[in-house]
C-alpha cells in the first residue's frame, strides 16, 4: 500500500539528515498519501513553516502512481524546485516530470501553479485545469483573502474611457458622472490606509448612470458586471464598496468585493481530490469555523501542535506599561525598544509597529542611537540589522528575511476600526447581530500573531509583547494561549541574549 511505502521511504530519508526534524513528518505523509489514494479531502494545520513540513506532501506526490497539481506561492515553488524536489528525486531514483505553469498539459505529472491562477480557473470555469486531478494547496492560510481578491471588481480609468467610446451619444452623462465622483472621492479626508468606503451619495451617482445606460443596453462588460452588484434592485447583501485614489494624477478607482465568500466556493471543492495545508487555519478545537468561511464540505481535519521541546519561544511580557491608546505609550515604547535592541547586538531584530507615524518615530529614534543598522520597511537587512516595519510587510517577507533573534511587538494585530474596510466589515456583522469581535477581529489577530512568530518558534527566539491589553483585557488569555509553548517572564533576561 502506498502509505506504507511513503512512510518507509521518508523515514529512511530523514534518518540520513543530521538536523532536527519536524516531528510530524511521517504521520502527515501517511495521511496525504491516503487522501490522494482514496480521493478524499483532507485539511491539515501544521503550526510550522512550509520549509519544515513540505517533505510530508512531496514524498507521496512523487511516489504515487498519479499526477498532481501543487498550488503554492512563487517563493514556495522556488524552494520546492531548487531544494526539496531535486533531493527527493535523487533519493528515490525517479525522474517524475515537474513543471511550473498556469495551464495543465496532457503529459504533465506534477504541475506547480499559483493560488491566483488556480482559483481564477475554478471560480470562473476557465477549464485550464482538468477536474479530478489530485490537488495539494500549500498555504491555505491565505485562501480567504486570495479568493476575495479574485472576486473583487474594479472600475479603472480605462473602463470609463471604454464606456465613453462605446456610447458617444451619452458622452455628457458619462463625463458629468465621472466629474461628480472625482469631486466626492477626493473630498474624503486622507487616511493611512489609502481607501475610502463608498458613501450613499456616491452610490446614488453610480446608480443614476447605471439605470440610464442599462435601460438602453449600453453598459460595457465591466460596467455590466459592476452594475449587477451595486444596482439597488440587484444589490448583493454581502458586498462592500470602496474607492482608492491617486492624488498626483487626480485618478480614482472603485472596488467592490464580497465580505463572505462561502457561496462562491461551495461548487469548486468536489471537482478534484483535495489536500489543503496551512500553518494556522483556525484557533478552534475543530474546523467548523474555517469550513463555514470557505464553504467546505465535511473533511478530515488534522491539527498538529508545536513540539514543546524544540518549538517554544521566550516571551517577554512586561506587566506595567501604558495602554496603546494613551499619550504615555509612545515614550514607553521608545524606551523599551532602545533597551531591547541594545541587548540584541549580533543578530537581526524585527520591530512590528502598525501605526505609520509611530513607526517612523521609532525608526528615527533608534537610527539616532544605532545608526545604519536600523532599516524601515526594507528587505535588505544586515546580520545585526534592526527592521522597523508593519504586520503586512513582515508577513509577506518573513520567509526571505533572516530569522531574527528578537521580535518586538508594539501592539496586537487587531484590525483597526479606523481602516474603512475594517469598519465596513464590522458594520456588516453588526447589521446581522453577529459578534464582530469574536468572529472577525480576534481570529484575524490570532492568525496574524501565530504566523508572525513562526520563525522565532523554530529558532527558539525571543518575542517581546509590549501591548498591556494582554494583561488587562478579557481576551488576553486567548492571546497568550496561542503563544504557547513559551517561557514567559516580565523582566528582560540578559541570559536570553547570551549576555552573562
Amino acid at each position: 500500500m502506498i502509505e506504507v511505502e511513503v512512510h518507509s521511504s521518508l523515514r529512511d530519508f530523514l534518518r540520513k539528515k543530521s538536523a532536527p526534524q519536524w516531528p510530524h513528518h511521517l504521520t502527515m505523509a501517511r495521511l496525504v498519501a491516503r487522501a490522494l489514494r482514496l480521493g478524499r479531502p483532507a485539511l491539515m494545520q501544521t503550526g510550522s513553516s512550509f520549509s519544515k513540513y513540505s517533505l510530508s506532501y512531496l514524498m507521496p506526490a512523487l511516489m504515487g502512481d498519479w499526477s498532481v497539481i501543487i498550488v503554492a506561492s512563487v517563493p514556495i515553488q522556488k524552494h520546492l524546485l531548487t531544494v526539496e524536489i531535486p533531493r527527493l528525486q535523487a533519493w528515490l531514483g525517479i525522474t517524475k516530470q515537474v513543471r511550473q505553469g498556469d495551464q495543465w498539459q496532457d503529459n504533465d505529472q506534477i504541475l506547480l501553479t499559483t493560488p491566483e491562477s488556480w482559483l481564477r480557473d475554478r471560480l470562473y470555469q476557465e477549464n485550464r485545469f482538468p477536474d479530478q486531478i489530485p490537488t495539494i494547496i500549500d498555504g491555505a492560510d491565505e485562501l480567504e483573502e486570495l479568493v476575495r481578491q479574485q472576486l473583487t471588481i474594479t472600475l479603472t480609468g480605462s473602463d470609463w474611457d471604454e464606456l465613453l467610446q462605446a456610447n458617444p451619444q451619452y458622452a455628457e452623462l458619462i463625463r458629468n458622472t465621472r466629474v461628480k465622483l472625482t469631486k466626492t472621492v477626493f473630498s474624503h479626508p486622507s487616511n493611512p490606509y489609502k481607501c475610502y468606503l463608498l458613501e450613499a451619495d456616491e452610490k446614488a451617482i453610480l446608480s443614476n448612470l447605471g439605470e440610464k445606460l442599462a435601460a438602453q443596453n449600453c453598459l460595457t462588460a465591466k460596467f455590466t458586471e459592476f452594475w449587477q452588484h451595486i444596482s439597488p434592485n440587484n444589490l448583493v447583501s454581502d458586498q462592500i464598496f470602496w474607492t482608492s485614489r491617486q492624488t498626483a494624477t487626480g485618478l480614482f478607482q472603485i472596488h467592490g468585493a464580497p465580505i463572505e465568500i462561502a457561496t462562491y466556493l461551495e461548487g469548486i471543492w468536489n471537482r478534484q481530490p483535495l489536500v489543503m495545508i496551512g500553518s494556522f487555519l483556525t484557533n478552534e478545537s475543530d474546523d467548523s469555523t474555517y469550513r463555514q468561511k470557505l464553504g467546505l464540505p465535511e473533511i478530515l481535519f488534522v491539527k498538529f501542535s508545536p513540539n514543546r521541546q524544540y518549538e517554544h519561544i521566550r516571551l517577554y511580557l512586561p506587566s506595567r506599561l501604558p495602554l496603546p491608546n494613551t499619550p504615555e505609550f509612545r515614550n514607553a515604547l521608545l524606551e523599551q525598544t532602545r533597551i531591547l535592541v541594545g541587548f540584541s547586538t549580533n543578530k537581526p531584530t524585527v520591530i512590528l509597529v502598525e501605526d505609520v507615524p509611530l513607526r517612523a518615530q521609532v525608526g528615527s529614534s533608534l537610527a539616532g542611537e544605532f545608526g545604519s543598522r536600523v532599516k524601515v520597511d526594507r528587505t535588505e537587512l544586515p546580520q545585526d540589522g534592526v527592521l522597523v516595519t508593519g504586520w503586512q510587510f513582515w508577513k509577506q517577507h518573513q520567509n526571505v528575511l533572516p530569522t531574527p533573534q528578537l521580535l518586538i511587538i508594539a501592539t496586537l494585530p487587531l484590525p483597526s476600526l479606523e481602516n474603512p474596510l475594517v469598519a465596513g466589515t464590522v458594520a456588516y456583522y453588526k447589521r446581522r447581530r453577529k459578534d464582530w469581535f469574536r468572529l472577525y477581529l480576534l481570529p484575524t489577530a490570532l492568525n496574524m500573531l501565530q504566523q508572525a512568530i513562526v520563525p522565532l518558534r523554530e529558532s527558539q527566539g525571543i518575542v517581546a509583547l509590549l501591548d498591556h491589553r494582554v494583561n488587562c483585557r478579557s481576551y488576553g488569555k486567548t492571546i497568550l494561549s496561542v503563544l504557547e509553548p513559551c517561557a514567559r517572564v516580565n523582566y528582560i533576561d540578559p541570559n536570553w541574549f547570551g549576555i552573562l
